[in-house]
Protein backbone atom coordinates (compact mmCIF):
# COMPACT_ATOMS: atom_id res chain seq x y z
CA UNK A 1 0.00 0.00 0.00
CA UNK A 2 1.29 3.45 -1.02
CA UNK A 3 2.16 5.20 2.22
CA UNK A 4 1.44 9.17 0.25
CA UNK A 5 -2.15 7.68 -0.10
CA UNK A 6 -2.59 7.05 3.50
CA UNK A 7 -1.40 10.59 4.44
CA UNK A 8 -4.32 12.20 2.85
CA UNK A 9 -6.32 9.07 3.34
CA UNK A 10 -9.10 10.77 5.58
CA UNK A 11 -9.40 13.90 3.51
CA UNK A 12 -9.81 12.13 0.50
CA UNK A 13 -12.77 10.03 2.67
CA UNK A 14 -14.16 13.41 3.98
CA UNK A 15 -14.55 14.34 0.47
CA UNK A 16 -15.75 11.66 -1.27
CA UNK A 17 -18.55 10.95 1.32
CA UNK A 18 -19.58 14.31 1.17
CA UNK A 19 -19.58 14.41 -2.49
CA UNK A 20 -21.20 11.20 -3.32
CA UNK A 21 -23.02 9.88 -0.17
CA UNK A 22 -23.97 13.08 1.87
CA UNK A 23 -24.20 15.42 -1.22
CA UNK A 24 -22.79 18.04 1.48
CA UNK A 25 -23.64 17.25 4.60
CA UNK A 26 -20.90 17.92 6.99
CA UNK A 27 -18.44 14.92 8.08
CA UNK A 28 -15.41 15.18 10.37
CA UNK A 29 -12.87 12.09 11.46
CA UNK A 30 -15.23 11.78 14.13
CA UNK A 31 -18.88 11.78 12.68
CA UNK A 32 -20.51 8.45 13.41
CA UNK A 33 -21.59 7.82 9.55
CA UNK A 34 -23.68 4.61 10.60
CA UNK A 35 -25.74 5.25 13.48
CA UNK A 36 -26.70 8.84 12.65
CA UNK A 37 -27.71 7.08 9.25
CA UNK A 38 -25.56 9.52 7.35
CA UNK A 39 -24.08 6.39 5.38
CA UNK A 40 -26.44 3.46 4.66
CA UNK A 41 -25.52 0.00 3.81
CA UNK A 42 -24.91 0.77 -0.18
CA UNK A 43 -23.09 3.59 0.81
CA UNK A 44 -20.68 1.79 3.32
CA UNK A 45 -19.92 -0.55 -0.09
CA UNK A 46 -19.39 2.58 -2.17
CA UNK A 47 -16.73 3.88 0.63
CA UNK A 48 -15.50 0.25 0.83
CA UNK A 49 -14.97 0.19 -2.96
CA UNK A 50 -13.44 3.28 -3.38
CA UNK A 51 -11.16 2.27 -0.83
CA UNK A 52 -9.83 -0.33 -1.98
CA UNK A 53 -9.33 1.57 -5.74
CA UNK A 54 -7.18 4.35 -4.19
CA UNK A 55 -5.47 2.35 -1.88
CA UNK A 56 -4.95 -0.86 -4.24
CA UNK A 57 -5.85 -3.19 -1.36
CA UNK A 58 -8.70 -5.96 -1.01
CA UNK A 59 -11.03 -5.62 1.86
CA UNK A 60 -11.98 -8.69 3.46
CA UNK A 61 -15.82 -8.31 4.02
CA UNK A 62 -15.55 -9.83 7.26
CA UNK A 63 -13.75 -6.56 8.23
CA UNK A 64 -16.45 -4.26 7.57
CA UNK A 65 -17.85 -3.97 10.76
CA UNK A 66 -19.06 -0.52 13.15
CA UNK A 67 -15.46 -0.85 14.78
CA UNK A 68 -13.93 -0.65 11.61
CA UNK A 69 -16.57 1.55 9.51
CA UNK A 70 -18.39 3.53 11.64
CA UNK A 71 -16.07 7.01 11.38
CA UNK A 72 -13.76 8.01 9.13
CA UNK A 73 -10.99 8.09 11.92
CA UNK A 74 -11.67 4.38 12.42
CA UNK A 75 -11.32 3.56 8.59
CA UNK A 76 -7.72 5.81 8.23
CA UNK A 77 -6.96 3.08 11.41
CA UNK A 78 -8.16 0.11 9.66
CA UNK A 79 -6.44 1.32 6.56
CA UNK A 80 -3.21 1.44 8.47
CA UNK A 81 -3.05 -1.65 10.67
CA UNK A 82 -3.30 -3.29 6.64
Amino acid sequence: MNVDRLDDLATDLIDMIQTEITYGQPVETDTDLLLTGLVDSLGVIRIVTWMEDHLEIEIDPIDVVLENFQTVGLMVEYARRR
